[in-house]
């Protein structure tokens, strides 16, 4: 399925100018070190557990880490919803807790090789334990394959809603690079920039995917190592997840 509004190449240049547009500078949530696809398979269910862990000499960084495990299902092919059961976050110096679910949707707006790049739409509200406001976070997702090579682009908005709510909108953007040797072994590059944190970072990781014999599923990882571009970022994010895919 696809939306009206993208099916000629001026309606997708405009959703490209309204995300330039609406850039601003902004903080990203400490555990979103993911770059989303904007893909959808129809039917297919999710388990995800994926989390980071910093490496670094310094006290406001060194043993910060988080983990969030999530169930998803696509109920179409260009619907796909999230439920993040439990999100833990440990702090520097601090110990760690649960700090809330999040209920996330992803919409496939084009079809794979429709366009120049193929898109969709992330779109997810976070509920915190204890009270407070909660986070709605927004954006486009881009991803284009030429060949072997995956490139994928995501900018994501996030702003504040309900009592205490700051309303100032954050912005974050991130980039996954891959190659594939195989459908098992996938290096590559990711980016991500927190401009409010003048905070970026960039390093090397790994991914595949192994269907299950005998099974309707696959199971997919991705490790890798993040590293402080400028003295903002910590200076080491190692990153993992493993992820399993059935119908």
């Amino acid at each position: 399925m696809t939306f009206s509004f993208l099916r000629s190449s001026r309606g997708t240049g405009l959703l490209l100018a309204a995300a330039v547009s609406l850039a601003a500078a902004g903080r990203a949530r400490a555990d979103d070190f993911i770059v989303y696809s904007p893909h959808v398979i129809a039917t297919q269910s999710e388990i995800e557990l994926r989390g980071f862990n910093v490496a670094d000499g310094r006290g406001t960084y060194d043993g910060e880490r988080a983990a969030e495990l999530s169930v998803a299902h696509a109920f179409n092919g260009w619907w796909k919803s999230e439920l993040y059961l439990a999100e833990y976050e440990r702090e520097p110096g601090a110990g760690g807790k649960l700090v809330g679910y999040e209920f996330e949707n992803t919409f496939q707006l084009t079809e794979p090789g429709q366009y120049w790049a193929d898109f969709g739409l992330l779109a997810s509200y976070g509920h915190p334990n204890g009270g407070g406001p909660g986070e709605f976070e927004f954006g486009p997702l881009i991803e284009k394959t030429v060949g072997r090579f995956d490139h994928r682009i995501n900018l994501i908005w996030e702003r504040e809603v309900g009592g205490g709510a700051s309303h100032k909108t954050e912005f974050r953007y991130s980039y996954a690079g891959t190659y594939a040797v195989t459908s098992a072994f996938r290096p590559g590059i990711e980016a991500y920039g927190r401009p409010d944190d003048h905070a970026y970072q960039a390093g090397p990781i790994v991914a595949g995917e192994w269907h299950v014999p005998n099974r309707r599923g696959n199971v997919e990882y991705r490790f890798g190592v993040l590293l402080g571009i400028n003295a903002a970022a910590p200076r080491r994010t190692w990153v993992a997840q493993l992820e399993y895919e059935f119908f």
